[in-house]
């Protein structure tokens, strides 16, 4: 029963902003997420399009590579084709069409092929993973700035209306 007196209460009476005379009711919350959820996209959209535009097509193909390589669709590719590869070449049925019989050598060749240039890849592409990250803190970091300097100048305007509210306040006390 509490309960529900207090949840009538909150649904009654909307959220201020103090200073502003906004209604924070679930209409204008909405809009203020869409509102900072389009910004977000655009920055997004922003960094995507200078990452596109700074990075070569083989550094692009090397990030392809390595976020396909490091998935686990290529696991379970790669899991089926080793399979596949040895069950082959170990059915007796199959001894005319063997390509690379017990010791599976072929598959060791191909198998350090791979790891050969797979890491270098991964490597290159997480570098520019990191440089990406860098220059997206370096943006974190300014806007985080000039929203201290914002929060602390609407303190300083806060303190002087406060002020002022004080002599007010202290002028009508002289009156009365």
């Amino acid at each position: 029963m509490w309960k529900q007196i207090y949840v009538k209460k909150q649904v009654e009476k909307p959220k201020k902003i103090q200073g502003f005379d906004i209604d924070l009711n679930h209409e204008n919350l909405s809009r203020i997420d869409r509102l900072v959820d389009r910004y977000e996209s655009e920055i997004l959209q922003h960094l995507n399009s200078d990452y596109t535009q700074r990075t070569k097509l083989s550094e692009r193909i090397a990030d392809k590579i390595a976020q396909f390589g490091g998935s686990w669709k290529f696991i379970i590719w790669f899991s089926c084709t080793l399979a596949v590869w040895m069950i082959w070449n170990s059915l007796s049925f199959t001894k005319a069409f063997h390509f690379d019989s017990a010791p599976f050598i072929l598959l060791n060749l191909c198998l350090s092929f791979i790891a050969a240039f797979q890491a270098p890849v991964i490597m290159m592409s997480q570098n520019r993973q990191a440089a990406r990250d860098k220059h997206e803190s370096v943006i974190d970091f300014a806007i985080n700035y000039k929203a201290e300097q914002e929060i602390g100048d609407m303190q300083s305007r806060l303190t002087n209306i406060e002020n002022q509210l004080a002599e007010i306040r202290d002028l009508l006390k002289q009156k009365n």
